[in-house]
Parts: C-alpha cells; sequence; structure tokens
C-alpha cells in the first residue's frame, strides 16, 4: 500500500515562494504592458489572446515547478516527462507567443546579444543543440549527477530552457530577422524535432532495467528529494521512508517505461499541432489570391 505525499507538507508540495516568484511575473509583464509601455514603446497593448497566452504559461510554469507535479517529478520519472514535456516543449510556446515583439526586440536585438542570438537560431544548430542536450541530460549518470544538489539541478534545467526557447525560433519567432524558415522548411524542421527527440525516449521505453538511481537506490532517492523537501521535514521522516515505491502504484520499472511514452506522446500531439498550424498559415492565404471565375456579360454573348 502506497503513502499519500501530503505527508511531506505544504512547503514541499505547493512552493509558496515559487508561487510569489511567478506572480511577480506576471505583475511586472502587467505593469511594463500596460501602464508603463509608453516609457519604452509606441505600440498597442498585448491583445487579448497575447495576454492569455502568457498568463496561461505562467499557469504552466506553476503548474509544473511549484505544484505537486514537482514533488512528484522526484518521485515517479513519469511525473517527471511530463513535467519535462510541458517545461520544454509547451511553455516556450505560450512565451514566444504571449510577450509583444517590442520587448524581444528590445532584448536580443542588441550589438552584443543580436549575433549570438542569430548564430544560436540557425536551424540546424539550434535543432541539434536542443536534442543533444535533452539526450545528454537523460543519460543516467547525467540525470542522476542534476539531482544530487539544487545549484546543478536548478543550473541544468535553465540551460535546457533557454535551448528549449532557442528550437523555437526559427518557425516562429517573434522577431523577424530570427525567422528563417519558409514553411515546407518548417514542415520538415518539425518532423526533424520529432525524429531526434526519440533515441532518449527509447532508452527510456526500452530498457529492461531501471536506469536511474534517483529513482531506484534509497540515498540517491532521498538526495534527489532533498531539493523540493525543506531540510526540516526531510529529517523527520528519513527513518521512515524506504524509497519512492512507498508513494507509487507503479513499479520502477513500469514507471520509467510509461514516462518514457508519455514523453513521447506529449512532444508528438505538442508537433502535432504546431505542424496543422504551419499547413494551415501555408495553404489559406493561397486559397484568398485565387481569382474569383469572370463574370460574362450580355453584350459579350451577343457579339
Amino acid at each position: 500500500m502506497w503513502i499519500n505525499i501530503e505527508i511531506f507538507g505544504f512547503r514541499a508540495l505547493w512552493s509558496p515562494y515559487f508561487l510569489l516568484f511567478v506572480l511577480g511575473i506576471g505583475i511586472v509583464y502587467y505593469m511594463i504592458t500596460g501602464p508603463l509601455r509608453h516609457k519604452y514603446t509606441r505600440a498597442d497593448k498585448p491583445t487579448i489572446k497575447q495576454q492569455s497566452f502568457f498568463y496561461g504559461g505562467l499557469v504552466l510554469l506553476y503548474f509544473v515547478k511549484g505544484s505537486p507535479i514537482d514533488l512528484l517529478s522526484h518521485i515517479m520519472l513519469t511525473a517527471h516527462m511530463i513535467q519535462m514535456a510541458i517545461y520544454l516543449i509547451v511553455f516556450p510556446i505560450f512565451m514566444l507567443k504571449g510577450i509583444p515583439a517590442w520587448i524581444w526586440e528590445k532584448v536580443l536585438l542588441k550589438p552584443i546579444i543580436k549575433p549570438i542570438m542569430s548564430f544560436l537560431t540557425l536551424p540546424l544548430i539550434s535543432i541539434l543543440l536542443f536534442n543533444a542536450l535533452f539526450s545528454i541530460y537523460h543519460l543516467p549518470f547525467v540525470f542522476d549527477f542534476t539531482k544530487s544538489s539544487q545549484l546543478s539541478h536548478t543550473a541544468i534545467h535553465m540551460v535546457l530552457l533557454i535551448f528549449a526557447f532557442l528550437v523555437w525560433f526559427p518557425i516562429m519567432s517573434p522577431v523577424k530577422e530570427f525567422e528563417r524558415l519558409k514553411p515546407l522548411g518548417k514542415i520538415f524542421y518539425i518532423f526533424g524535432n520529432s525524429v531526434l527527440i526519440t533515441p532518449a525516449c527509447v532508452l527510456i521505453i526500452f530498457s529492461d532495467v531501471p536506469l536511474y538511481a534517483a529513482y531506484s537506490a534509497n540515498g540517491a532517492w532521498l538526495q534527489a528529494l532533498a531539493l523540493c523537501v525543506p531540510a526540516d521535514i526531510l529529517s523527520g521522516l528519513t527513518y521512515s521512508l524506504s524509497g519512492p515505491e512507498m508513494f507509487s502504484p507503479l513499479a520502477t520499472l513500469e514507471d520509467q517505461q510509461l514516462g518514457g511514452i508519455i514523453m513521447k506522446i506529449m512532444q508528438e500531439i505538442t508537433y502535432g499541432v504546431i505542424l496543422a498550424r504551419v499547413f494551415y498559415a501555408w495553404f489559406s492565404p493561397e486559397t484568398l489570391k485565387i481569382d474569383p471565375l469572370p463574370t460574362t456579360n450580355a453584350n459579350d454573348m451577343t457579339n
């Protein structure tokens, strides 16, 4: 019989400090794009659609990094994969769609930043770097290392997030200078992304042994759990915790395989939606340009 994660307490489950951080980002966005906008630009306020994307993105960020999903990600690989799929694939799209172009331009077109962005958003560079880093991150020794300290965990997740943003720039950049591909190129780019992320998922799905000490070895698991559970609470529970199986209805190997499957499915759904939007944007303007059939007047018919 497995135990409810509520024993870890409110701070571990709901990360109130992270919630304040997310709310702070929302307030800054509101002020810069609203009351203080005229200090930076003459552009209009963000549309309702843009605001919905941005605030929806903040909800997703808190959901995967501040809600019980974050705690569960240190207990079950399935929860970790749900977290990573939203954090690295879905969340960047919401931010790219939600932040007005003029804000991106003021940051990314700086003399120092622009040449770096111009290189990193080259389609081949961005797609290879993101998928290589994602695959390397899920190698067992690297993954377990990220769970060894708060610094390594935060730093690696931030690097992954930066390249998760960059991988979308060639096809949906809010700054036109960095959107490099025509519709057909975007289609191949999306397919390439789908293929390149597959090896990491295959490694996880088809392994016949548990890969990660952070989910199978008690000492490594407690070390990983310390990343989100306050030390005073965890120290009081250490002697009663035998491993992540106490909180999961799945065996370690089954959890690992399900996690890989969920990552692949969520990635395919997201890429499928983007692919559909590319097709729609490609063909709808051409449809509108079709000339109507010529009208025949009475004079022409009599001649």
